[in-house]
């Protein structure tokens, strides 16, 4: 199937895609510094550059976009053109996942990863829930959660 958008307006379009500082990331990091949590942001030292680092609490913070993470999820959607290109780009995101995930428990961070659709579209909770799940977490022994959206 052809693109509906010419080949400089996607680019335009791809370009403006952020890989730090979205609308979920603020989210989280202003309803946990409210409630008195204090953070790093993107640590370039650590595996994957994680969103938020509590080094008091041993643990990190992914929010991960559902698209970009291929989540198992309503907001994920293999695109239909560039099959390869995307499958390659898709899996690969996957793998180097669970590769920094291997190598941050390694080191011996606490992991949490915050899904997109926890936050936004038809599944959604209310944000209240999601911060008091990371709030837990952080103050718990658990070495690794993910938050997502409910169950349809």
């Amino acid at each position: 199937m052809a693109d509906i958008v010419s080949e400089k307006k996607r680019s335009e379009m791809m370009s403006g895609i952020r890989g730090k500082d979205t609308k979920p990331e603020l989210i989280i990091r202003k309803g946990l510094h409210r409630s008195g949590y204090r953070f790093k942001l993107h640590d370039s030292q650590l595996p994957g550059k994680p969103d938020l680092v509590f080094p008091k609490y041993n643990a990190i913070i992914f929010i991960h976009g559902c698209f970009w993470h291929k989540h198992d999820c309503h907001l994920f959607k293999w695109p239909s053109s560039r099959d390869q290109f995307w499958k390659d780009k898709l899996l690969g995101n996957e793998e180097k996942d669970k590769e920094n995930n291997q190598e941050l428990l390694a080191l011996g961070w606490r992991i949490l990863i915050i899904w997109e659709c926890a936050l936004k579209g038809k599944t959604c909770l209310y944000t209240n829930t999601v911060l008091e799940s990371a709030a837990e977490f952080l103050e718990s022994d658990d070495e690794f959660l993910e938050i997502r959206g409910a169950e349809e």
